[in-house]
């Protein structure tokens, strides 16, 4: 019995490592934002859940194999067009589930149309042995003015 109970002490130990050096759940929306900036397809995938679930402007994606075939390419065209500012963010959850709520303002133009509008962002993240990744976005947002 005493065996097991350090052989469940060594394993728990490790994993509280490897989850110690992994991003938080900020970072890991950080870096799903980035990688829209840059072009970064690989990279926006990977901080997705397979099973991760989309809202935006009333429509859906209800996996990464969905987004990326049908909405990804136009986030990182949008998002290398313009500017987004962040105005406000806020974090929460518990050791393996974590919400990220952040509003933005983003200018610039795209597709010939100029842009000004503050968005809002909701994240959902869960945490596994691969660390943190997104299962649910929901973005909105409207022109400046429209308040």
């Amino acid at each position: 019995m005493l065996k097991m109970t350090l052989a469940s002490v060594a394993i728990a130990s490790v994993f509280a490592m490897d989850q110690a050096t992994q991003p938080t759940a900020e970072e890991t929306v950080q870096a799903f934002r980035k990688a829209l900036k840059t072009g970064n397809r690989e990279a926006a995938l990977t901080s997705l859940a397979p099973d991760v679930v989309i809202f935006e402007a009333g429509g859906a994606e209800m996996s990464r194999d969905e987004y990326s075939r049908e909405h990804l390419p136009a986030d990182i065209e949008f998002s290398r067009s313009v500017t987004s500012d962040t105005l406000v963010r806020g974090t929460g959850g518990t050791a393996d589930s974590a919400w990220v709520l952040s509003r933005y303002r983003t200018r610039g133009s795209f597709h010939g149309r100029s842009v000004d509008s503050f968005d809002t962002e909701t994240m959902v993240l869960h945490r596994s042995q691969e660390g943190w990744r997104i299962v649910h976005i929901h973005w909105s947002s409207h022109r400046v003015g429209t308040e």
